[in-house]
């Protein structure tokens, strides 16, 4: 496992709306990671299969629309899948705080809903990403 920290971000689902993700972007690659952008309109069965073959720390979804909690079942269905338990999964964007403990018991890892200051979804990432998979190692 090397050092630094690959993210890779995408959407899934319909939802076109990606200029949220492509600041986080900016600010993880100043935050001294590798990211990975992959668009909108992905599939979880295509975000699964790309964190794989970029062998990502971290896999980053965001949404705006109200379909957050089917699309994260299945990107973790597609985690399983694809052998990809031992990474951090974090979602951003509109997410309801009343949906958050639900995300949590479901796997997701961390949530940051608008308003979270960037620096602490950067502090949380470099903080987890490589210790969640040393984590599911041993």
């Amino acid at each position: 496992m090397a050092d630094s920290i690959r993210v890779l971000l995408g959407k899934i689902g319909l939802d076109g709306h990606d200029r949220g993700i492509r600041m986080v972007a900016a600010w993880l690659r100043d935050g001294g990671m590798e990211v990975v952008y992959v668009g909108t309109h992905q599939t979880a069965e295509r975000l699964a299969r790309a964190a794989s073959e970029e062998d990502a720390d971290v896999i980053g979804l965001s949404f705006q629309g109200a379909d957050h909690v089917p699309l994260c079942k299945q990107m973790l269905e597609q985690m399983k899948a694809h052998g990809l338990q031992d990474r951090l999964l974090v979602v951003g964007g509109n997410i309801p705080r009343v949906d958050i403990p639900l995300l949590k018991e479901m796997g997701v890892d961390a949530i940051f809903a608008s308003g979270t200051p960037m620096s602490k979804s950067v502090a949380y990432i470099q903080e987890n990403a490589h210790k969640k998979r040393s984590k599911e190692a041993k």
